[in-house]
């Protein structure tokens, strides 16, 4: 049978759109089919909206400082609406972006909600799709916990499309995202509660004590009150939070909650049954490491796979399904993603902590380096935040990497590229770091782990 296309990417998300282009590059004839705007929730109520109000609440935050930099602002104000703004702005010019490249490439995007009506066929708004090979990145939306009045609150979709700051804000979830509008409330001056289920914020893998307690006395200084190893039993009006801790019941009330307890795949009606692809419980799709699902000639990235839900997951997922419908043959890794997170400081990592690589076998070495001894930082007027690198002591190779600091997210891809590499210890001690930059910090804690570095106190014997 002749199908209308080699493949047809079902999501226009940050793994869907870069696959489309990749698969058109490979010489295969593709469709992109997407109901809303390109670049999906990163682009457009996730990632990029985020990280650009998060700067001009940074930038507002370092103005009501200016005293220390002999910059006096008197009656300084805040105009959210013209924040909001700016944040679209910058939303819409991607999205243009991402357009233009799928029509460069020559790859059809296709409008419309996508239903898959039976092997090798789907229907978008009316049209009959036909295509070999299917990739599914549907991608996810924000959950709510089946708790009352849950409903009543906000989700990061409600906040990222907000025009007006309330007053203040309760914060169920002490996660990355959680953390996130955390950092942008408080810094514009609002009062934040965050309310955590976990016995402490950040339950993630590769995010240790230190990293979540600096940030937390960051926070804290900014009004922020964490309540952790607390289960919220009721939201009430999406005004208050009634959470129960150490066997009593207590209430957080607020101008508004926001609900930011992890996101959902977006997998139902989209006609899975009809090519008798199943989903687990929670409507993940299983993938081996080449992104084949249990369905011969469909493969599935993102979110919807159940793996770690980062764009940049579902980008590299993106790549190696297209190189695979090509015909070639890629396998993914997940153990040298890394991880960022936008508070103030940043915050970044990837592969294991000291105590992971002890638990995975190695005899290990770690080297540190504080922030505050860093020139860079020391003038913008950054003291918090440190650097640890985890390392074999057998052999040096760099087995994961740390960072609390301004620059992290940035800093945290040249310990990726090493790693990708097998690169050592040595790698990075020997690499000669621009001065003065954050990024010295690097070479410092890899000197430490050598013994010699010669920016900080001798280690006590």
């Amino acid at each position: 049978m002749s199908h209308d296309f080699n493949v047809a990417v079902l999501g226009g998300g940050p793994g869907g759109y870069e696959c489309a282009i990749r698969c058109a590059q490979l010489g295969l004839k593709t469709a992109l089919i997407e109901a809303r705007e390109l670049g999906g929730t990163c682009l457009n109520r996730g990632c990029i909206p985020t990280k650009a109000l998060l700067h001009g609440a940074e930038i507002y935050a370092e103005a009501k400082a200016g005293g220390d930099f002999g910059l006096i602002l008197d009656g300084l104000t805040l105009n959210y609406e013209r924040l909001a703004a700016y944040k679209d702005e910058k939303v819409k010019k991607l999205v243009g972006g991402v357009e233009a490249l799928e029509k460069a490439h020559g790859v059809e995007v296709v409008r419309g909600f996508g239903k898959l009506t039976g092997p090798h066929e789907m229907d978008v708004a009316g049209r009959k799709i036909t295509y070999d090979k299917l990739i599914l990145a549907m991608g996810s939306a924000p959950a709510r916990p089946p708790v009352p009045g849950m409903d009543t609150a906000y989700t990061s979709d409600d906040v990222l499309s907000a025009t007006q700051i309330p007053s203040g804000a309760v914060i169920i979830g002490g996660g990355v995202i959680g953390m996130e509008f955390a950092t942008l409330f408080a810094s514009l001056g609002k009062k934040v509660t965050i309310i955590e289920m976990a016995p402490d914020i950040l339950p993630v893998p590769g995010c240790t004590s230190e990293i979540t307690s600096k940030i937390k006395a960051v926070l804290k200084k900014k009004g922020v009150e964490f309540i952790t190893g607390a289960k919220v039993v009721e939201v009430v009006k999406g005004r208050a939070v009634k959470f129960e801790k150490d066997g009593k019941v207590d209430e957080r009330k607020s101008a508004t909650v926001i609900v930011c307890a992890g996101r959902k795949p977006m997998t139902r009606d989209c006609g899975l049954e009809t090519i008798g692809l199943e989903t687990d419980r929670r409507g993940f799709i299983a993938v081996d490491d080449h992104l084949r699902t249990a369905v011969e000639d469909v493969y599935a990235i993102g979110d919807i796979t159940g793996k770690i839900q980062l764009a940049h997951v579902a980008s590299a997922q993106g790549m190696v399904a297209a190189a695979n419908c090509a015909g070639q043959d890629k396998t993914m890794r997940y153990d040298r993603v890394p991880s960022c997170i936008y508070t103030s400081p940043e915050i970044a990592w990837v592969g294991l902590t000291e105590d992971a690589a002890k638990a995975a076998g190695h005899e290990v070495v770690t080297g540190s380096f504080n922030v505050a001894a860093n020139g860079r930082s020391l003038v913008m007027n950054e003291n918090t935040g440190f650097i640890k690198l985890v390392a074999d002591k057998a052999d040096g190779k760099i087995l994961g990497c740390q960072i609390l600091a301004p620059r992290a997210t940035d800093m945290i891809a040249e310990i990726v590229a090493v790693m990708g590499h097998e690169g050592t210890v040595e790698s990075l001690s020997s690499v000669i770091h621009p001065h003065p930059t954050v990024s010295e910090i690097i070479k410092e804690a890899a000197h430490d782990a050598e013994g010699l570095c010669v920016n900080a106190m001798p280690r006590k014997k």
